[in-house]
């Protein structure tokens, strides 16, 4: 019995310790590395020597970086609900019975599937002050009069980035909520209507409580992914008008691209500690600490 024990443990580490490998060569070493950077001096033209604490004290006090923070924040705070709503009602939507479910299912995925630089370019052609698209249509429907100029003011340019953002990561939350929906037992809704339960009372008695963990894990994904906008800011705004829309990830790789690596990596090591609090919270909030308890 105690032999059969000892071979099923040494199995079960055998399967693990690739897993282990990966994570610690892919995650837990890039990332104290750059911890350990944030504490140096490291500028291309200068000796690099040890500094402690020196770049986050510097933090502290740079104007730019609070406007990257501010940015970040409301950037995640705007976009993630959006997109998890959306992708919520598209999910229901996909859930019914309707013809060519599996094709409606497979082009949803389309926006996603685009890589970010492309989904980029596409929204600057949209957004183009001569010939885009979003002026045509808003001119041919009468809201506007004259040309909008989207990305040359501050609340124009986020409200542009949060549409452009939206539109690329709504399916990805569309796609996980419906997984989370098929999920959900028909005999609990086929109960719920003898009751006499309307479309409603289902969605808030059954669906909702039901697809809680999975919303929660959408919330997290979207939270982190929002964390770290890049892509889509770099190509439609590079950060202006003023910087106004300039990220935490922009603003550290500025830094890095100026050849600071200690500076920059400050910067990404409050990037992390900010996504990583915010995880922690998630966690908190999903109870999943009572049940691995």
């Amino acid at each position: 019995m105690a032999d059969t024990t000892l071979r099923e443990y040494r199995k079960s580490i055998g399967y693990i310790l690739p897993l282990v490998f990966l994570m610690v060569t892919l995650i837990v070493v890039p990332v104290l590395g750059t911890v350990l950077n944030s504490l140096y001096l490291d500028v291309t033209y200068l000796d690099r020597r040890f500094i402690g604490l020196e770049n986050f004290q510097s933090l502290v006090f740079d104007s730019g970086f609070w406007q990257a923070v501010r940015f970040t924040l409301l950037f995640t705070l705007v976009s993630v609900p959006l997109e998890v709503i959306l992708g919520l009602v598209f999910a229901l939507v996909l859930n019914e019975p309707v013809r060519l479910r599996g094709l409606w299912r497979a082009c949803i995925l389309i926006p996603w599937a685009i890589p970010a630089v492309i989904s980029g370019r596409i929204f600057e052609l949209i957004y183009n002050y001569h010939y885009g698209l979003a002026n045509f249509l808003f001119r041919q429907m009468g809201i506007v009069d004259a040309p909008v100029n989207w990305l040359g003011s501050p609340p124009g340019a986020f409200l542009s980035l949060v549409a452009a953002d939206a539109w690329k990561t709504t399916p990805f939350a569309a796609i996980i909520l419906l997984a989370g929906i098929s999920g959900i037992p028909e005999e609990l809704y086929r109960q719920a209507r003898v009751d006499g339960a309307n479309i409603v009372q289902r969605f808030f008695h059954i669906t909702l409580p039901l697809l809680r963990p999975v919303l929660l894990v959408t919330l997290l994904f979207r939270t982190i992914d929002a964390l770290r906008i890049f892509d889509v800011i770099y190509v439609l705004t590079g950060g202006g008008p003023g910087g106004a829309t300039t990220s935490l990830s922009l603003y550290g790789y500025e830094y890095f691209l100026a050849g600071d690596f200690g500076y920059g990596s400050a910067v990404s090591v409050v990037l992390f500690l900010i996504a990583f609090s915010l995880a922690i919270l998630y966690v908190r909030l999903s109870g999943y600490q009572k049940e691995i308890m």
